[in-house]
């Protein structure tokens, strides 16, 4: 086995052949399997979405991918012209579809604000949230707080309820969920498929919405580390300023890092030790190479693990109380 110091080595793609493969598959998903004429993706302005569109671009045309930009009122100000850069450059279709309006009338954000004011009952509308995790160099227990910053620039954190934690996430979950109704509503009226972007570092661990960001008709990336995805931004030219950006949810109104939300640690530590764990490697040989605690990596490789297990049911089909024969080669 190849030593931990060789991480880099590990994950490095052949970016040309990797490109060569993702295209033919998605030629072939859309236009014969699925019987579709394009795709549909909800481009963020993010790594991997705009890596998406462009692998999209490349293998179905310019005229055959669409990009859906869906800002609401919380979304960070780069999103839109991050996106438009993107669009502009592969010269592709891009549709803004500002959501606000339909979070409002579902309630996104006053069901989440009820929910914060259980356990910070100052804040208000125009405070601005987010909520985080402690870090696992910190502490072993995943439990989250929220974080309020009222306009005049005052902090306050509280720890969540189990309630206010499940009523925060189940409110906020109407953006991802509202943007695949978009998605879909465009590929059906187009005859397109929707194209999925989770990385296989969000697509293991569940960070993504059943119903929202989770639903899809083929996840081109799922398989690639987020490391990989950068070499193929690279790659396929998606312009520097969005390679430069760090990862972010763009889901909270305060500016929140993936690590803070839902990961141990900054997206390349994560690939090395999944990719370590899924390969056998202790977490000494882990800690050698990433200059990170051994007892840390092994709290990774637990969170890996609980991660796989609470969203193993975001993964799930629909259950039948009986198999439906004729259709079930199908499924």
């Amino acid at each position: 086995m190849k030593t931990p110091a060789s991480f880099p080595e590990l994950l490095k793609l052949d970016a040309e052949r990797a490109v060569d493969q993702i295209t033919s598959a998605i030629r072939t998903q859309v236009m014969q399997d699925l019987r579709r004429k394009g795709a549909v993706v909800g481009l963020s302005g993010g790594i991997d979405s705009s890596v998406v569109t462009a692998l999209s671009a490349r293998s179905l045309g310019k005229e055959r991918t669409v990009a859906l930009l869906m800002p609401e009122r919380e979304s960070s100000d780069d999103s839109l012209s991050l996106a438009r850069l993107l669009t502009n450059q592969l010269g592709i279709l891009a549709i803004v579809e500002d959501i606000t309006p339909i979070l409002e009338a579902s309630g996104c954000y006053r069901r989440r604000d009820e929910m914060i004011r259980s356990v910070i009952p100052e804040y208000r509308p125009d405070y601005k949230c987010k909520i985080v995790l402690p870090d696992l160099s910190e502490s072993t227990y995943r439990i989250f707080s929220i974080v309020v910053r009222s306009p005049d620039g005052r902090e306050i954190r509280a720890r969540l309820t189990p309630k206010a934690y499940l009523g925060v996430v189940a409110a906020t979950n109407f953006k991802q969920r509202v943007r695949k109704m978009m998605e879909y509503y465009h590929a059906d009226r187009l005859n397109y498929a929707v194209m999925g972007t989770p990385n296989r570092l969000e697509y293991d661990q569940g960070f993504f919405v059943k119903g929202g960001d989770g639903a899809a008709d083929v996840k081109p990336i799922a398989h690639l580390y987020k490391t990989q995805v950068y070499q193929l931004a690279e790659y396929l030219g998606v312009p520097e300023e969005i390679r430069r950006r760090p990862p972010t949810t763009d889901t909270y109104s305060l500016s929140q890092s993936q690590e803070e939300f839902y990961f141990s640690l900054p997206y390349d530590k994560m690939d090395a030790c999944l990719y370590a764990k899924n390969h056998g490697m202790s977490p000494d040989e882990v800690s050698r190479s990433l200059g990170v605690p051994a007892e840390q990596v092994n709290n990774v490789y637990n969170d890996i693990d609980a991660k796989r297990k609470s969203t193993r049911y975001q993964h799930m089909k629909p259950l039948l109380v009986e198999a439906v024969p004729e259709i079930a080669h199908q499924e």
